[in-house]
């Protein structure tokens, strides 16, 4: 996977806040793509194939150095598509979760995230066969990240830049700062997140809706 890393932004923005540390940039930008990755979605991850262990709920994810899990967008164990749930669903249907004893083992057919780094099966599998899992995930940047996949942060943007100069134009008591610029990128920033999350929706594949014209009878 070939990276980005987030200062790279950073000659686009400086005109805009003359006089700002770079570090300083770089750190909006770096919160700004976390959030447009959290709102578009656009960061997808195939996770390599994970084998579940008879008797264990819990698992980590196997995500890319300085990435994070935000979300489950596909899940399937053994070719068989699985709904992700929040804890207090997967109480609902499972009360006594995570109950390990034999006698409870079961094939899994819920799954729920832990953490950021942790994701949890329901049942707790039994071992009367391998269950492979298969997810497609949306992934986010550390807080600690110096850099992102390439193509997704080449994709975004422009997005990230509006939303680093929403903050960065309201920091107080400093010679760049200009509240109605800020106003500005801040409406240009959920614009296009909104335009940037429809477009990973549809997808590349998808072809646009078109209108013909018919003659009248």
């Amino acid at each position: 996977m070939a990276t980005r890393t987030f200062k790279s932004i950073v000659a686009r923005l400086a005109p805009s806040v003359p006089g700002c540390p770079t570090p300083i940039i770089e750190q909006y930008v770096r919160d700004a793509a976390i959030l447009a990755c959290e709102r578009t979605l656009a960061w997808r991850y195939i996770q390599p194939e994970l084998r579940l262990t008879p008797g264990a709920y819990d698992y980590t994810y196997d995500a890319p150095t300085d990435a994070e899990v935000h979300a489950f967008l596909t899940v399937a164990i053994n070719g068989n598509k699985i709904s992700p749930m929040t804890i207090e669903q997967l109480h609902d249907v499972q009360p006594n979760w995570p109950d390990s004893s034999v006698d409870a083992r079961s094939q899994p057919q819920y799954i729920t995230q832990l953490d950021a780094d942790t994701f949890a099966v329901a049942p707790v599998p039994d071992a009367e066969t391998p269950y492979l899992v298969k997810m497609i995930l949306a992934l986010k940047p550390l807080r600690t990240a110096s850099s992102m996949d390439k193509s997704v942060l080449d994709e975004l943007e422009n997005v990230v830049m509006h939303g680093a100069l929403q903050h960065l134009l309201v920091l107080p008591e400093k010679n760049w700062s200009n509240t109605e610029l800020a106003g500005y990128h801040a409406k240009q920033f959920t614009f296009q997140i909104a335009e940037r999350r429809a477009r990973t929706n549809l997808g590349a594949a998808r072809a646009s809706v078109t209108v013909e014209m018919r003659p009248f009878a």
